[in-house]
């Protein structure tokens, strides 16, 4: 009977705690719908993630971006900081030199500003592909 009885409490037990997960983590959620401006509609849905190649991907081909979008650079074995850019219109595209911050590594990028075409040369003082020449093409944001 003492079994019995041990394992109803028990039972019961684990129910309460689960039950009392399940309301607590329910009152931590918020609506999608709701934002800390008021105005509706899902937090982040203006982020547009970055487009990630290596340099080696790189040479001689297009890219694609949206107006806002950033293309992130990996340098592979050679050091960030590195490259040194250039664009050839630059109120289409801007360059972004990579840099080294205390124990952090930022990769050499390129945003992507207005809708058009742009040629991109990137040197590198280190060696590798020399000069480092491709395409990006910029789309508006829909």
């Amino acid at each position: 009977m003492r079994i019995k009885a041990r394992t109803a409490a028990a039972a019961a037990l684990v129910t309460a705690v689960a039950a009392a997960l399940v309301l607590s983590l329910a009152g931590c959620g918020a609506r999608s719908d709701d934002r800390a401006d008021g105005s509706g509609g899902s937090v982040g849905k203006d982020v547009i993630a970055p487009v990630t190649m290596t340099v080696n991907e790189l040479q001689g081909k297009t890219v694609g971006l949206v107006a806002g979008q950033v293309l992130n650079i990996d340098t592979g074995d050679l050091s960030v900081d590195s490259y040194e850019g250039e664009v050839s219109k630059p109120d289409v595209a801007e360059f972004t030199p990579g840099r080294r911050e205390s124990a952090a590594q930022f990769n050499p990028g390129v945003t992507a500003l207005a809708p058009g075409s742009t040629e991109v040369t990137m040197t590198n003082e280190q060696g590798g592909i020399q000069p480092l020449s491709f395409t990006v093409e910029v789309s508006a944001r829909e």
